[in-house]
């Protein structure tokens, strides 16, 4: 199995913050959401390395209020952490995949920004509406925050996305100059893609900030079939 790429800054000084940040979220979270009501939640990712804690952190901490689903290419269970491929939650779901996974709440945390172009994450924003009963709860990067925290460069992603793609080419970094793999979003943007389905859902973006920056967005939408 290929090693995960952000393996090497887990138990860094960086890594760290990120993970304050991650749990700075979901305690807004919990404060906006009626976690009482919530039965189930249906967690969506990027990884298959379960040992992150980083990536694993919002499941953790609602692992003892509710029933954890999630999506994996093969198969779904309980309890467990089993994070989706990006080619999951990008494809068309079935009546039955629907009706299997469909939750009250659904959490993508930081994973929009790595399911590729704009097209990808419009269906994403879709495929989650369709497997909620009650909330979703999406949570990623700011592209303008001046430390990119996925390559660690600062600002030479604030460049348009072109140049920045060739610049991280000239630096050595493949994976992330692929759009496929790393679709930065500005709060303009994300906008945008939430807007499309207004029909469905409310939504509030709330900023997280480190330094005075937002560092990033952790958006919060309510279906309108609900009543909680």
């Amino acid at each position: 199995m290929k090693k995960n790429t952000y393996v090497q800054f887990e138990n860094s000084f960086f890594e760290k913050i990120i993970n304050n940040k991650r749990i700075e979220m979901i305690v807004l979270m919990k404060k906006k959401i009626n976690i009482s009501k919530i039965k189930d939640f249906l967690d969506i990712g990027t990884t298959n390395d379960t040992a992150l804690k980083s990536s694993n952190i919002f499941c953790h901490m609602l692992n003892d209020i509710a029933i954890h689903k999630s999506i994996s290419d093969q198969k779904i269970k309980n309890k467990r952490f089993e994070l989706c491929l990006n080619k999951s939650i990008t494809s068309n779901f079935s009546k039955k995949q629907i009706n299997t996974f469909k939750s009250d709440l659904v959490i993508s945390s930081a994973t929009i920004e790595h399911v590729g172009n704009l097209n990808n994450q419009l269906k994403k924003i879709k495929n989650m509406i369709s497997l909620s009963n009650k909330y979703l709860v999406i949570s990623t990067p700011n592209r303008f925050f001046p430390i990119e925290v996925h390559t660690k460069l600062p600002f030479v992603h604030w460049l348009p996305k072109k140049i920045f793609r060739k610049l991280l080419i000239l630096f050595r970094m493949k994976y992330f100059s692929k759009e496929k793999n790393l679709n930065l979003l500005d709060k303009k943007e994300l906008n945008h893609i939430l807007d499309t389905f207004s029909r469905n859902m409310s939504y509030k973006i709330y900023n997280i900030y480190f330094l005075g920056f937002v560092s990033n967005f952790l958006v919060i939408c309510k279906m309108k079939s609900s009543k909680t």
